[in-house]
């Protein structure tokens, strides 16, 4: 089975948009995923931010069962592609877990690129959306490179 997890600060905002896009995109398809969200300082059990599950809605994808959940071993462990939405975080990943380091890439990469994508929390409306927007295009343009990596154990 292909899998990916996204990963962020807190689990609240970026890697569950990414996770309910990325979701959506493969409903349709031939193949079974297995897709998660986490963050390196996540709070165990929080949903995602109100507005976020507003946004995602609009699109018709429903977040409202989420809760945060921290990365550990065992569930990075779960899944073939770990992708982070800043540096820091792959970087902090591939320090904690030597051995899936591999497996750890920044979402921006999937298109050959090298950018984080800010954190919007605090900010305006448009900054979450501007988010939303950026996530989704790299999903899109980096879907290709995210099925390849995805398989591979």
């Amino acid at each position: 089975m292909k899998s990916v997890i996204f990963v962020c600060t807190a689990n609240r905002c970026r890697s569950p948009l990414a996770m309910g896009l990325f979701q959506d995109k493969v409903k349709e398809g031939p193949e079974d995923w297995k897709i998660g969200s986490a963050g390196t300082w996540a709070v165990e059990g929080e949903p995602a931010m109100s507005f976020v599950q507003k946004l995602l809605l609009q699109k018709g994808i429903d977040l409202h069962e989420h809760r945060s959940a921290q990365v550990t071993q065992e569930l990075l462990g779960q899944y073939n592609l770990i992708l982070t939405m800043e540096r820091g975080h792959k970087e902090g990943l591939r320090i904690e877990f030597p051995a899936m380091a591999g497996r750890i890439y920044l979402l921006s990469e999937m298109i050959g690129q090298v950018f984080d994508i800010p954190d919007p929390v605090g900010g305006p409306p448009a900054e979450y959306e501007a988010t939303l927007r950026e996530i989704d295009q790299l999903l899109s343009k980096g879907f290709d490179r995210i099925n390849q990596l995805a398989e591979q154990p």
